[in-house]
């Protein structure tokens, strides 16, 4: 990509900043699926980018983590392809190195958005005792973090249940408080305030099933709205 330009060595983990202007590229370059032609603008970023960028985060995670095991909560619905792909690289690393960082993976489902919209209630779905993590090192896997509120209520949950330490690693952050970029502590991508699908990043429900991350047009969000 050209827009996209990487921070400076002291911020390396804060993710690959993505310009305002950044038209993404068109869909003829690319494959995906057919019905969603006229449902998306453009590709935002390409798979291949993304699990590059994944890998690079499963070192930085090695780096830090001093216990030989973390547990690991993914956050659903949209975190789950983030999640195994990152916890996928950890294990490539381990078996190629001196350190094996061992990861069990748990799953807390959340909603807070409507349509397009983030709102002021956060729920979680299914069981909200997260004992098991008490003592443990974890790591919070997120798709997302744009205004902070979902992630900062979730942080405080886990708090609560007295883990030993706890990082977060958000795929994309956009660019729309200083609350979301100081909640995270591994970025892929640095992103405008655009709705972005794909990659298990849904709107409605739909699009998930998208391998790039891209833009929804006007003519999707009206499409899938309820």
């Amino acid at each position: 990509m050209s827009s996209p330009k990487q921070m400076d060595d002291a911020k390396v983990k804060r993710g690959i900043v993505i310009q305002d202007d950044w038209p993404g590229y068109h869909l003829d370059l690319f494959t995906y699926p057919e019905h969603y032609h006229d449902d998306i603008e453009n590709v935002y970023i390409p798979h291949g980018v993304i699990m590059n960028r994944v890998e690079r985060l499963a070192r930085y995670v090695m780096e830090d983590f001093e216990d030989s095991k973390i547990m690991v909560l993914c956050v659903l619905k949209g975190g789950y392809k983030f999640c195994a792909d990152l916890v996928e690289s950890i294990k490539v690393l381990g078996r190629s190195s001196s350190r094996y960082l061992e990861t069990r993976v748990e799953f807390i489902r959340l909603k807070s958005y409507l349509n397009d919209q983030s709102t002021e209630d956060l729920h979680i779905i299914g069981s909200s005792d997260l004992s098991f993590l008490r003592g443990k090192s974890v790591l919070i896997v997120e798709a997302i973090v744009d205004t902070g509120k979902t992630m900062k209520a979730l942080l405080k949950h886990v708090e609560t249940f007295e883990p030993k330490m706890v990082k977060v690693a958000g795929l994309l952050v956009k660019r729309v408080s200083n609350v979301a970029e100081s909640l995270t502590d591994y970025v892929g991508f640095e992103i405008p305030n655009r709705f972005v699908v794909g990659y298990a990043l849904d709107y409605n429900e739909y699009f998930r099933d998208l391998n790039h991350i891209c833009v929804i047009s006007k003519s999707g969000k009206m499409k899938y709205k309820i």
